[in-house]
């Protein structure tokens, strides 16, 4: 199993120290830097600069936002981030969700899954370097009945095949990632139901598709705070807001793909309650709601030897890139959890 590290948003309140702990990865030998987007930062921007200034880790979006942004237009992004990095980028993509692509975007949220399919097939397309025509649903290249042309890119990526990973939680969204993309970027992974929730529905759609899960790559993130074993409850209450947003308030009632996760893991009543409380504007109360096991189960918390114990459970249950968040009020901080992140993975015999 591998590890890698997740700057998360631009603009979070600790740029000045993101290029430090990138670099500090990078020195550990993490196998890839992720860098995400919603409404404020764009990560193309923020992996040009980390790929600029490290010399051997990969950098990749987690997520580059579909509505954001046309196919070609990602293809041209992805071919010329592979480039300038010399062969280091990796392409995670997601339909976001229904408030960002319709509120920020002005694209409706409509047939999530058919989209996505059609990008993805546009996007590798392009990167073949194919004269790009393409008929779909969504999407149709050239316009017909205009001057457009079908042309290809001009830019020749540095490897033949860009890594392409798609963001997925729902059943139907990780099967058809199984199916056509090269890895899965997942949110809130519990070991415990790991298999149930997400390795079984890709693994289905790996075997629609005539493959297995050889060289498919599992790549969930959790977040990190390094302390004494007596402490993992206060640690696990600096989650609390976190979980609670992702939980009660990302998404509306009816689409909230978070809470409807943290159902099918057996906190139907709890979800419901944090869900409650946020959308009627007591954060407080739905932090306070979340269950202390939820979050444990989905973060990595504690000792490096019950962080060890824990990596061993992630690779038993099919996770071949564990993306760390490491949480710290410092940049030693963040920089010492990135080493106790490494130690874990040997004292756990995964390196």
């Amino acid at each position: 199993m591998r590890l890698g590290i997740n700057l998360g948003y631009w603009g979070a309140g600790m740029d000045a120290d993101n290029l430090a702990v990138a670099q500090e990865a990078d020195r550990l030998g993490y196998a890839v830097c992720w860098a995400a987007e919603a409404y404020g930062s764009d990560a193309a921007t923020v992996l040009s600069w980390v790929a600029a200034q490290t010399e051997r880790i990969d950098v990749g979006s987690a997520i580059f936002q579909i509505p954001a942004r046309q196919p070609a237009m990602t293809a041209m992004t992805a071919a010329t981030l592979d480039s300038l990095s010399g062969g280091r980028f990796r392409l995670g993509i997601g339909v976001s969700g229904p408030q960002v692509s319709e509120g920020w975007y002005g694209v409706r949220f409509d047939k999530p899954l058919a989209r996505t399919r059609e990008y993805v097939e546009i996007v590798r397309k392009a990167l073949s370097r194919e004269r790009l025509s393409y008929e779909g649903a969504h999407w149709t290249l050239p316009l017909p009945g205009g001057p457009g042309k079908p042309i290809k890119l001009t830019v020749h990526p540095q490897r033949e095949q860009i890594p392409l990973y798609i963001a997925a939680i729902g059943p139907k969204n990780l099967e058809q990632t199984g199916e056509i993309a090269d890895g899965a970027l997942l949110i809130f992974p519990s070991a415990d139901h790991l298999e149930e929730t997400a390795v079984g529905h890709l693994r289905a759609g790996r075997e629609k598709a005539g493959l297995t899960m050889d060289g498919f790559d599992v790549c969930p993130t959790l977040p990190l705070a390094v302390g004494d074993d007596q402490d993992v409850p206060r640690l696990a209450d600096a989650f609390r807001p976190y979980t609670a947003l992702y939980v009660g308030g990302m998404g509306s009632r009816k689409q909230n793909f978070y809470n409807q996760l943290a159902q099918r893991m057996g906190y139907e009543k709890e979800a419901a309650e944090i869900q409650d409380k946020y959308l009627a504007g007591d954060k407080q109360g739905a932090a306070d709601a979340v269950p202390h096991r939820l979050i444990d189960q989905t973060t990595l918390l504690g000792s490096v030897e019950r962080i060890a114990d824990r990596m061993k459970q992630y690779a038993a249950a099919g996770v071949t890139t564990l993306t760390l968040a490491p949480a710290g009020l410092t940049l030693e901080e963040r920089l010492a959890s990135l080493r106790a992140g490494t130690e874990a993975l040997e004292r756990a015999g995964l390196a």
